[in-house]
């Protein structure tokens, strides 16, 4: 059975769930866990036998059940009707209190299949699938086909977790990650980071033993702390062969921004969560819910501030080794912004070697409206002289037009943009603007160009946009349509983060 079969059978089961009122979301949690306990099993029979230990049920006070079954795949999958169910419920409760990997993936679990024939199906459809023998690119596109899928379903708001793959190979692409080194996410999502620096490592290096257990089991080190997304991250970086089942876990349930655990990382890649401002939750004297803005209060950072993109950023500035690099999705009110933000800049680019800026089109992300851009910089020891000299930026944002889906943003797309970059030697890079030639998309300021301009500001453009002027070039209109849809729901956010700050 082909992958494209298996992820078209996996969904199909989606679809019919959907009537009962299981989510994407929730359906590719239950997936989650059953995989999981498939592959658990798998192991534990020749020839691997791992002996990987599986608990017997226990109470809600965590006491184990005397003669109660195992928690494992072969006691699950041998059970049937409102026996099946009640047991699927209790094996998720008791695993949630396990360590390591086994009691993150199954953090806050529960039983969204209340129909125990419907679960039956599922269960079946994973048990006729050798999954340990299957090679680690096929199960990983399939694990990976099933995540973008569910972030297509722009309802459930699980697009913010998940960045375009093509994206993220540019940047590992640019980036071009060595072995033996340390590459940290704070904001790891479902794990697209870590799996395009893991290909990229494989396919560009001949790796000894040594380097593909660093690789294995000490490169990869992230914080994501919503824990349904973590435990996708966790079964995807496991099905690409990242870590082991019984293994401790790589990524951190822990807020990364609220402090700086010590921890220094040779490359950091990111596409902190969309949202201007940190907040938390909390109940008032009336009992009413409300959010309260958050700042951190950090001093490795620049400046104290509730924008959390912001805090990100001085994070990850933190987070790098004296020769560490970064490569971080960003919106463009860092580029711009007064006060907070224009510190930062001046800070970032004193500290650090900010070489390189991607300017990105709306249509790209899964949250509409998102005008984003790709910050490149590598960290420097201390000096009284700033270290970024020039800012070279790359405007693949004016007349380009992208949708989800008719026209997505391949890899393709940005393959001019690779080799404008240069991986190979930064120091030889040509523009492709230039006075004879104004439709260039490549472009190089100085450090004193930027600290004139007005809030040191580096949200730069200088292409004309064609169809202000040009009637022959606007794109089709289904993508016009969405276009002026994301500007509206763009300036809404902008207008509303307004309203908040003359509101405090």
């Amino acid at each position: 059975m082909t992958d494209s079969t298996i992820i078209s059978k996996i969904w199909n089961l989606a679809n019919v769930l959907r009537d009962d009122g299981v989510g994407y979301g929730d359906y590719l949690e239950q997936i989650t866990y059953l995989l999981f306990l498939k592959m658990a099993d798998e192991l534990n029979k020749p020839p691997y036998n791992k002996g990987l230990p599986f608990p017997k049920l226990k109470d809600v006070e965590g006491n184990e059940i005397e003669d109660a079954d195992t928690c494992n795949w072969e006691t699950l999958s041998g059970k049937r009707g409102a026996e099946l169910e009640a047991f699927y419920s209790q094996l998720l409760r008791t695993l949630s209190t396990e360590k390591g990997i086994l009691g993150q993936i199954f953090t806050k679990s529960q039983n969204k299949i209340q129909d125990p024939a419907k679960l039956l199906k599922v269960i079946n459809l994973i048990d006729k699938e050798n999954w340990s023998m299957m090679g680690t690119d096929i199960k990983g596109k399939i694990y990976e086909g099933l995540l973008e899928k569910n972030a297509e379903d722009t309802k459930s708001g699980a697009g913010q977790y998940f960045t375009p793959r093509s994206l993220i190979r540019t940047m590992v692409a640019c980036v071009q990650p060595k072995p033996m080194k340390t590459i940290a996410d704070p904001a790891s999502g479902t794990g697209g980071f870590f799996l395009a620096a893991y290909d990229w490592i494989v396919a560009n290096h001949n790796l000894d033993r040594q380097e593909k257990e660093f690789l294995k089991n000490y490169t990869f080190h992230g914080n994501e702390i919503v824990a349904s997304t973590r435990r996708m991250c966790l079964m995807n970086m496991y099905l690409h062969n990242i870590g082991e089942i019984d293994g401790n876990s790589f990524i951190n349930a822990n807020d990364a921004l609220i402090a700086d655990d010590g921890n220094r990382y040779d490359y950091v890649l990111a596409n902190p969560p969309f949202g201007k401002k940190s907040s938390m939750t909390i109940t008032n004297e009336q009992g009413e819910i409300e959010k309260e803005d958050l700042s951190y209060n950090r001093q490795d950072f620049w400046e104290t501030t509730s924008n959390k993109q912001l805090n990100f950023l001085q994070h990850i500035k933190t987070m790098l080794k004296i020769t560490g690099e970064a490569a971080v999705v960003l919106p463009d009110n860092i580029l711009f912004e007064g006060g907070a933000g224009e510190e930062v800049r001046k800070q970032l680019m004193k500290t650090t070697d900010l070489h390189t800026i991607l300017r990105l089109p709306t249509g790209v992300f899964y949250a509409q409206g998102v005008k984003a851009n790709v910050l490149f910089f590598d960290n420097k020891p201390a000096s009284k002289e700033a270290w970024t000299k020039d800012i070279w930026i790359y405007d693949y944002r004016t007349n380009i037009h992208h949708t989800l889906k008719k026209k997505p943003m391949m890899m393709g797309d940005l393959e001019d943009f690779v080799k404008c970059y240069n991986p190979e030697n930064r120091n030889k890079r040509k523009a492709t603007w230039s006075e004879e030639n104004q439709d260039g998309r490549w472009r190089k300021y100085s450090y004193d160009e930027i600290i004139a301009r007005d809030k040191t500001s580096l949200d730069i453009f200088w292409l004309k946009d064609k169809s202000l002027t040009d009637l022959d070039n606007l794109p089709d209109p289904d993508i016009l349509a969405t276009e002026i849809i994301e500007n509206i729901e763009s300036g809404l956010n902008s207008f509303k983060e307004i309203i908040e700050t003359l509101a405090e």
